[in-house]
């Protein structure tokens, strides 16, 4: 197995990790400030490299002190990725805490198909018919959940969260192609890419959250769970994992961006065992179709 297979797996399974701490999190909660105090998690991690290289360049290694060397147009570059990533996560998290886990989480796990349709019309990869196979079978997969879902009430067409999950998964497409420009194109680090993009999600989230204190934390209440600062952690190790491998020049980001979806799994089995959700005989097959999908996906 190529290593850049191998951590793309490894991604996922510290995502399906964070996708449980996040429903632990959303469940009840007030989105907003679990947001924001989630990505502070992450920015100070990150701040205490990128402060110590800035401070003490001489005393640390060279991945450290270049946290801190890099140009205004890298930032903004860093800052749009920041903006797609927060724009991503304030309506997966809204449409997670309105949905079960183990409907939400495989249609997060269906943004490979974006990935690479637009990773074929415009960045000149070219998937074999084995992974074309693959795309079919995860859409017909995708497209059988609507009906499992129907007898939770849960209405593809017609429920706005399912909606609302839909377009965080497009802009989650969205950005893997920006991170292989980012890390493939323009040679970014992945340190430097996850550690700049962790601290402008600070600002980014800010608003959000401001709003709910001025006009909705009387009826939406928020309560401190352990689960918040933990969401970070899962996803910065799941992330890290991420970059490198997509870091690798040979890397696909469509099929890196499919094989860290199989984290679907790991929430499934969560929402199974633990949530005690209903009609998940049902939903079994899809999750079977779906790593059937991958599995095709996964092969030249």
């Amino acid at each position: 197995m190529e290593s850049w297979i191998a951590l793309s797996l490894l991604s996922a399974i510290f995502l399906g990790i964070y996708d449980i701490a996040k429903k632990k999190a959303v469940t009840g909660n007030a989105v907003p400030p679990v947001l924001l105090l989630n990505v502070s998690t992450a920015a100070v991690i990150w701040g205490i490299p990128v402060l110590t290289g800035f401070f003490f360049p001489n005393q640390v290694t060279s991945s450290v002190a270049q946290l801190s060397r890099i140009s205004i147009e890298e930032h903004c570059l860093l800052f749009i990725k920041a903006l797609m990533v927060g724009s991503s996560w304030i309506f997966a998290f809204f449409a997670l805490k309105h949905l079960p886990i183990s409907i939400a989480s495989p249609i997060r796990s269906t943004s490979p198909i974006w990935t690479i349709f637009v990773a074929v019309m415009f960045l000149s990869e070219r998937p074999g018919s084995s992974q074309w196979i693959g795309m079919a079978i995860i859409l017909t997969a995708f497209l059988s959940f609507s009906f499992v879902g129907a007898r939770e009430g849960i209405y593809f067409v017609k429920n706005g969260w399912v909606l609302v999950m839909v377009f965080a998964t497009f802009i989650g497409a969205g950005c893997g192609l920006y991170d292989k420009y980012l890390l493939q194109q323009l040679g970014f680090s992945p340190m430097v890419v996850q550690a700049w993009f962790s601290i402008y999600l600070v600002p980014v989230m800010t608003p959000l959250t401001l709003y709910w204190f001025r006009f909705d934390r009387a009826t939406t209440r928020f309560e401190w769970r352990w689960s918040i600062p933990l969401i970070a952690i899962f996803l910065l190790i799941a992330d890290y994992l991420y970059f490198c491998s997509l870091a690798d020049s040979s890397a696909l980001v469509s099929i890196v961006s499919t094989m860290r979806r199989t984290s679907v799994i790991i929430a499934f089995a969560y929402g199974v065992l633990f949530l005690k959700e209903k009609h998940w005989k049902a939903k079994l097959p899809c999750i079977v179709a779906i790593l059937i999908g991958v599995f095709h996906i996964s092969q030249p």
